[in-house]
Formats: C-alpha cells, sequence, structure tokens
C-alpha cells in the first residue's frame, strides 16, 4: 500500500490598529476602555500592566492613574497588577526580565482570553512582547510605546524580540499586536537625544519609499530638532503609516524571503550598538549605518555627491552625530563582520538594502568591503570636518 504525502495549506487574517490619542488614562478618555469593549463587552477583561520603570520615574502619576481607570471602569477592566520593570537594552539582554513578565502571566492567571499592557520604549515592548508571544503559545498584547523610535518603527510592526549570543534579536516572533496606542503626552518628558534618535527611522522610510516625504523631513529638521509638536506628530504618523503599509502590501510580512528594506542601515547599526554595549541608543546606531550606507551607494554610483551632502547635511542638521565610533583596524574588522552576522540573522542571499536616489530602494546581494572600508574612512573624514 503506497502512502501518499498529505498536503494541507491554510492562511490566518491578522488586523491590528494603531491609535492616536493624548493623556490615554485619564478617566473622561474612553478610546482605551473601547478598545476592550471591542474585544469583549459583555464582562471584564483582564489585564496585566507591564511598565517601563523611565516612563513609570518620569510619569509619577501613571500607575495611580492606570488604577483609577480600571476601577472606575471595572465592568470592562480588570487590572490584575502592574510590574515595573527596568527599560533599555538592557532588558532585552538578560533573561531575567523575561522571567519576571513570564512569572507575572502565571501568577496573575493571564490566558489566551486577557491581555498584556505594555507600556515604554521600544526595548521593553520588544521583550514583553516575546514573553506574552511564548506563554500559552500567544497572550494577547497591546502596546502604548512612549519614545519617538517606537511610536513610528518598532512598536508598529509584527515583530518581538531579546538578545543572546552577543547577538541582537536572536530570538524572537512574528505576534501582531491586539492594539498599538500613540499617546503624546509620552514625548514631552523623552531626553533631547531620545526625541532626535526616532527621527532616524522616519529618514530611513523616507529615502527607501517617499522622496517628498524625506524632503518634509529636511524642511522641518530645526523645528524636529527644537521639538516642535506638530511636526513631529506627522513624521510619526506618516512613519508609522508607510511602516505599516509595507507589512500589509510587501507580500512578506514575516520576513520568509531574503529582502528587509525597512532594515536600511541596520547591518552596521546592529553591530555598532553591541560594540558600544549599547551605549548608542538604537536610533543613534541606525543614523550612522544609514550615513554609511549612503557613503557607500555614492562611491559605487548609485546615487551623486549632491545627493550624498544633502542626506548627511539633513541629518546633522536634525543633531545627529555620524561619525563611527571605530579606533583600529580590528575595530572596522568586527563592524564589517556584521554584514555576514545580517544574512545569518535572515538566511538565505544576502541582501542588503542601499538607494539610488531619494525615495529609491535599491537592493545590492554583495558588499564590496574595500569599499566599505573607504566609506567608513571618507564618513569619518567629513564628520571631523564639521
Amino acid at each position: 500500500m503506497e502512502l501518499k504525502p498529505i498536503k494541507q495549506s491554510f492562511s490566518v487574517q491578522y488586523e491590528y490598529q494603531l491609535h492616536f490619542t493624548k493623556d490615554l488614562f485619564h478617566v473622561d478618555n474612553q478610546l482605551f476602555v473601547n478598545i476592550m469593549k471591542g474585544y469583549k463587552d459583555y464582562e471584564a477583561v483582564k489585564l496585566f500592566f507591564v511598565v517601563d520603570k523611565g516612563v513609570a520615574d518620569n510619569h509619577p502619576d501613571l500607575l495611580n492613574k492606570i488604577s483609577s481607570y480600571c476601577s472606575l471602569y471595572s465592568g470592562n477592566l480588570t487590572c490584575t497588577n502592574t510590574l515595573v520593570i527596568d527599560g533599555g537594552e538592557q532588558s532585552k539582554n538578560h533573561a531575567e526580565y523575561i522571567d519576571l513578565v513570564l512569572k507575572g502571566i502565571n501568577e496573575n492567571a493571564i490566558c489566551r482570553h486577557s491581555f498584556v499592557v505594555v507600556i515604554g520604549g521600544g526595548a521593553v515592548i520588544d521583550m514583553v512582547g516575546y514573553a506574552a508571544a511564548i506563554a500559552h503559545r500567544g497572550v494577547k498584547l497591546i502596546r502604548i510605546p512612549t519614545t519617538v523610535l517606537s511610536q513610528n518603527d518598532s512598536a508598529v510592526g509584527v515583530k518581538n524580540s531579546v538578545n543572546i549570543f552577543k547577538k541582537k534579536n536572536f530570538l524572537g516572533t512574528f505576534a501582531p499586536p491586539y492594539a498599538i496606542i500613540n499617546d503624546t503626552d509620552f514625548l514631552a518628558t523623552l531626553e533631547q537625544r531620545d526625541w532626535i534618535a526616532g527621527i532616524a527611522e522616519a529618514i530611513k522610510v523616507a529615502l527607501i519609499k517617499d522622496g517628498e516625504f524625506f524632503g518634509y523631513i529636511a524642511k522641518h529638521a530645526i523645528a524636529l530638532k527644537e521639538r516642535q509638536l506638530e511636526p513631529m506628530q506627522y513624521v510619526i504618523y506618516k512613519c508609522a503609516e508607510m511602516h505599516m503599509q509595507h507589512i500589509s502590501q510587501g507580500g512578506d510580512p514575516f520576513e520568509s524571503g531574503s529582502s528587509r528594506p525597512l532594515d536600511f542601515g541596520h547591518w552596521a547599526a546592529h553591530k555598532l550598538e553591541f560594540m558600544t554595549s549599547y551605549e548608542l541608543r538604537h536610533g543613534e546606531a541606525v543614523a550612522k549605518g544609514i550615513a554609511l550606507d549612503v557613503t557607500y551607494a555614492q562611491l559605487i554610483g548609485l546615487i551623486s555627491e549632491e545627493e550624498l551632502r544633502i542626506i548627511l547635511d539633513v541629518m546633522k542638521e536634525i543633531g545627529f552625530d555620524l561619525s563611527l565610533p571605530l579606533h583600529s583596524e580590528k575595530e572596522v574588522d568586527q563592524l564589517l563582520a556584521g554584514i555576514e552576522e545580517f544574512r545569518e540573522h535572515l538566511g538565505g542571499r544576502l541582501t542588503i538594502t542601499l538607494i539610488s536616489g531619494l525615495g529609491k530602494k535599491h537592493d545590492v546581494h554583495e558588499i564590496d568591503r574595500s569599499i566599505m572600508k573607504r566609506s567608513i574612512e571618507q564618513l569619518n573624514h567629513q564628520m571631523a570636518l564639521k
């Protein structure tokens, strides 16, 4: 008797929304409770809150506001507990933080019809999202990002991750959140470097997808640096919109292929973060990675010297330090090792996204290391002359 292979295929529809608001947990703001009603309106939904310590410190009334809000709307919300956890990249570097979240999910009986609500920067959101995705094979997650970078990029995607083996995002899942809520009030307390750092992801998506959007960033560079809220709100909205459109319309939301255009500038950024023991913010490293890759793009003839000058000038005007912290040939070689690590992380053929013009993505499948070394030297030379 011949046993033929049994084949099966199925598709899963994902849907999630990004909401915009101000003072989310003010008792008169019904956005959060309405989101929960949209999931289940016949009984209270159990919630386990995880809050970035830096956010809790800068917003000392936040925990009380969450408690009061849940008490007021107790017919729809049950706050089981609130865990305050250290923020920053360290939260992705140590398994103890994942264990704390998993312990909280277990002890508060958070099931697949309950929610983990994470409030914080991109690193905490990444780590908590990973813990939520592996608990019970996936409990529901609401992300409330509190930095520019997380509101416009890292929190609006479908990825969750932590670092291990000295490699960024080595462990992770693709697990879309139930919803993302951007609250502009959280931006007011950001340090200046965090305010600026998040703009790097907007520059990234503008350079590979929308030259007109890059023109807007260039025109408002000083206003963005000076923390004017209106242009920043537009940059966050536009960047998040383009990111989410790429996920839904790009045909590869879970990155099964070899191209990751949204990681433009990231092969170097990830390595620089590790090499500086994560003293560099992710957005700061991305800015340096973009600067390096557009310099390389100019040296191989993809963009003009004028286009390179425009890009670097805009980033400098916003306030980015684009110099690469490399002090020896050994460190240069260490950085260049990030190219293969980038390929290895995704697998398949090496695919590095560059640009062939403002708003024009261009993938390459090999990097000339001698020219990349020249790019490093040229960029650092230019930054030394500023």
